[in-house]
C-alpha cells in the first residue's frame, strides 16, 4: 500500500473526531528549527482575523482490537485497514509542513495489538518530529486509555495538548455500546494528565528549564445522540470534568450512524446538530457566564428547548430574577442578561463609573436590546413603548431563533435542525462522582 493510500484511508478514519482547536500556546521558532506555535490560531477551522488554518488530521492507524458498536474502526466492520510506520508519518507532516499545507499535526489512533504498543507507536512517531527535525509547530495528540503510566508522561513532554476521548455520557451507554472500555480506564488517564500538568506549572516556578508536560492542556469528546443519556446527563457530566480534571474544552459530536445496530439510531437518522450546538452554548455558560448545570436543566426539564438557547431560556424561566437595573447590577447579574456577553458587561461597568447609561447608550456599547429589553431597566425605567408578557418574550425569541433556523427545504444542512425527541433519561446511569454538586 502506497503513502497515499494510507493517507486517504487514515485521515477519512478520522473525520468523526472532533477535538480539535486553538493551540493555547506561544512558541517563536528557531535558527535551523523547523515551525511555531500560536494562540491564536492553530487549528483546523477558522482563526478570529478571518485566516483558514490547518491541521494534518490523521489517525496512525484504524486496525483496531476493541469492538465499539459506534465506532466506524471497530474490529468488527468491514472497512480498509491501514497503519502509518512512525517514519512515514513524520515524515509526512514534515513535508507537508515545508510544502505550506499545514501548520501542525493532530494524531489519534486505534488500538492495535494493545494500549502499550499503540502509545509506543505515537512516542516514537513524535520523537522524530521534536529530536529530529527539531519541528516546533502544534501537535495535539489523543492518548491511549489503558497505556503503562510512564508512557503517557513520555508521550505528554513531547505534545501541546492531550485529549482522552470519554465518548459516551454514561457508564451504563459505556457498557452497552462499548464493553470493551471501561469508566476507569478513561478517566484515569484524565487524572495522570491534570496531576502532571499540575507538577510541571508547580516545578515552573522553581525550576526555569523545566520540560514542559501538555502545555496546552487536555480536552475531551462526548458523542450526542448515540444513547438516551439528556442533555441534563450530559452537561452535569461536563461540570464535573471542568472542576475535577480541569480540562480546557470538552467538545460535543453529533451523532452520525455508521452501522446498522439495533442499540444505535438506524442509518439514515438526521445527526441532531442543533442539540450539538445547544450543548457548545450551554458549555460556553458554565466556563464564562457562572452558570451551574443544574440552573440551566433539571430532572423535570432535562433537555434544553430546541428554539431558544440556554441562556434565554434560562432567563424566561426565571422573569422573578428580573428586571435588573443596569446601572447598579453586580457584574455576574449582567451576565446572565440575555444579549449582554462579557466584553459587553465590562463595558457596562466601565462606562457606568461616569455616568448613568440609557438604552441608547448601551446599543453603542454593543448590547443586542432586542433580547435585552425585556430583563433590564436603566435608571429605573423600562425602554420606551415596551409592553410584554412572560408568553410574549418567549415568541419573540423563538421567532427571532426561526429566522436563523429553520428555512424549509433549502439548504440541506440545514434540514438537519429538526426537534430533537426527548430522550428518557430514566435509565441512564451517569458517572455519579463528577455529576454531584460540590459541598
Amino acid at each position: 500500500m502506497t503513502t497515499m493510500e494510507k493517507l486517504t484511508i487514515l485521515t477519512d478514519a478520522a473525520k468523526y473526531d472532533v477535538a480539535c482547536t486553538s493551540s493555547g500556546i506561544d512558541r517563536r521558532g528557531k535558527t535551523g528549527q523547523l515551525g511555531s506555535a500560536v494562540k491564536m490560531g492553530i487549528c483546523h477551522s477558522f482563526a478570529s482575523d478571518g485566516r483558514c488554518i490547518s491541521l494534518l488530521k490523521v489517525l496512525m492507524t484504524n486496525a483496531c482490537i476493541y469492538d465499539c458498536q459506534y465506532c466506524v474502526n471497530r474490529r468488527s466492520n468491514d472497512t480498509a485497514r491501514a497503519a502509518f510506520t512512525p517514519r512515514e508519518l513524520a515524515d509526512l507532516t514534515i513535508g507537508f509542513y515545508r510544502r505550506n499545507y499545514i501548520e501542525g499535526l493532530f494524531l489519534s489512533s486505534a488500538v492495535i495489538k494493545s494500549p502499550d504498543y499503540t502509545c509506543e507507536l505515537l512516542i516514537e512517531t513524535l520523537r522524530i518530529l521534536r529530536t529530529e527535525y527539531g519541528f516546533r509547530g502544534y501537535i495535539h495528540v489523543k492518548a491511549i486509555p489503558g497505556a503503562d503510566e510512564n508512557l503517557l508522561t513520555r508521550l505528554g513532554m513531547l505534545t501541546d495538548r492531550m485529549s482522552v476521548n470519554i465518548e459516551l455520557p454514561s457508564e451504563r451507554s459505556l457498557k452497552l455500546l462499548a464493553p470493551d472500555k471501561t469508566k476507569h480506564s478513561i478517566l484515569k488517564p484524565m487524572g495522570l494528565i491534570a496531576n502532571r500538568i499540575q507538577e510541571a506549572h508547580h516545578d515552573l516556578v522553581r525550576y526555569r528549564n523545566t520540560p514542559k508536560f501538555a502545555p496546552a492542556g487536555q480536552s475531551t469528546q462526548m458523542i450526542i445522540g448515540a444513547t438516551p443519556d439528556s442533555d441534563w446527563d450530559i452537561l452535569r457530566l461536563t461540570e464535573g470534568l471542568y472542576k475535577k480534571y480541569g480540562l480546557r474544552r470538552v467538545f460535543y459530536s453529533a451523532y452520525m450512524p455508521v452501522s446498522e445496530n439495533t442499540l444505535l439510531p438506524p442509518k439514515g437518522t438526521k445527526p441532531p446538530l442543533l442539540r450539538e450546538h445547544r450543548l457548545y452554548q450551554a458549555d460556553w455558560l458554565l466556563r464564562y457566564y457562572g452558570f451551574a448545570a443544574d440552573e440551566l436543566l433539571d430532572e423535570r426539564h432535562p433537555s434544553f428547548h430546541p428554539l431558544v438557547d440556554p441562556k434565554c431560556g434560562w432567563a424566561v424561566n426565571h422573569m422573578e430574577q428580573f428586571p435588573v437595573e443596569i446601572n447598579t447590577a453586580p457584574y455576574e447579574m449582567l451576565l446572565r442578561v440575555p444579549g449582554i456577553g462579557v466584553r459587553c458587561a465590562q463595558r457596562i461597568r466601565a462606562a457606568r463609573r461616569c455616568h448613568s447609561l440609557d438604552f441608547d447608550g448601551l446599543k453603542k456599547i454593543g448590547v443586542v436590546l432586542k433580547r435585552a429589553q425585556y430583563f433590564i431597566t436603566c435608571s429605573g425605567k423600562i425602554r420606551e413603548g415596551l409592553r410584554f408578557t412572560p408568553e410574549s418574550i418567549l415568541r419573540a425569541l423563538i421567532s427571532e431563533e426561526k429566522q436563523k433556523f429553520v428555512v424549509s427545504d433549502i439548504p440541506e444542512q440545514l434540514s438537519f435542525f429538526s426537534t430533537p425527541p426527548v430522550p428518557n433519561s430514566s435509565d441512564t446511569t451517569s458517572f455519579p462522582e463528577l455529576a454531584q454538586k460540590e459541598a
